[in-house]
């Protein structure tokens, strides 16, 4: 009984022990399933997490590059800007500057205008004393033998003959012009008459040129005869 025991027991254990390994055969062989089917989700999950990784990154990326564009367009947009206030201060100096131009051409042509004027009534004054003149002229030249001659520098030079009776055709002469002041001024008589100033004058306060040209005639002849 005690084999048959033995050859029970021994009986049970291998058939314990093959149970054992097919189980444990069947166990390994669910753990390499599982192993591998671990390696293969997380090969995919290693993969999509790469994926989406990688669509972040980009997507920061395009974040940073937006915000860059952002920055320059912002720069560009205060230069812009900067530029707009400065052209419109150029112009606001620019409009100032063209009413003051505007106001000084006002000013020059009233100016040119009072000018005008003046130069019209002095050009009037001129023509009449200048007539005035030419009468008395031609008053002196018949009965006086006086000549009238046109000279440099706009004067007129006036030659008395018949003054010296032992030398009729001796000249006396002076000359005349209107300064820029429009009067009369006489110069370079020859002989020299002291009393021309004088007689100037005269004329400049009565305006009578009959008189003044009868004053140097006299004046001449007084120095003949002296």
């Amino acid at each position: 009984m005690v084999e048959d025991e033995l050859a029970l027991l021994d009986k049970n254990i291998n058939e314990f022990w093959n149970k054992f390994k097919s189980n444990v055969n069947d166990t390994s062989c669910q753990m390499v399933g599982l192993r591998d089917n671990y390696k293969d989700i997380s090969k995919a999950f290693t993969e999509k997490l790469s994926v989406k990784l990688k669509e972040e990154e980009r997507m920061v990326q395009m974040y940073l590059e937006y915000q860059n564009q952002i920055c320059r367009q912002n720069k560009l947009i205060q230069e812009k800007k900067d530029n707009l206030l400065k052209l419109i201060g150029e112009v606001s100096g620019k409009k100032q500057d063209l009413e003051v131009l505007t106001t000084n051409i006002q000013d020059l042509k009233e100016e040119y205008a009072r000018k005008k004027e003046t130069i019209s009534t002095a050009k009037k004054t001129s023509e009449e004393r200048l007539q005035r003149l030419q009468k008395s002229v031609d008053i002196f030249k018949d009965r006086l033998g006086l000549e009238i001659r046109k000279i440099y520098g706009d004067k007129l030079q006036f030659i008395f003959t018949n003054i010296d009776p032992k030398h009729p055709d001796s000249p006396y002469m002076f000359c005349l012009h209107l300064n820029e002041a429009r009067d009369y001024e006489v110069s370079d008589s020859a002989p020299h008459l002291e009393c021309l100033a004088e007689f100037q004058e005269n004329l400049r306060k009565t305006k009578n040129f009959s008189a003044f040209l009868a004053n140097v005639r006299k004046a001449f002849s007084t120095m003949v005869y002296s």
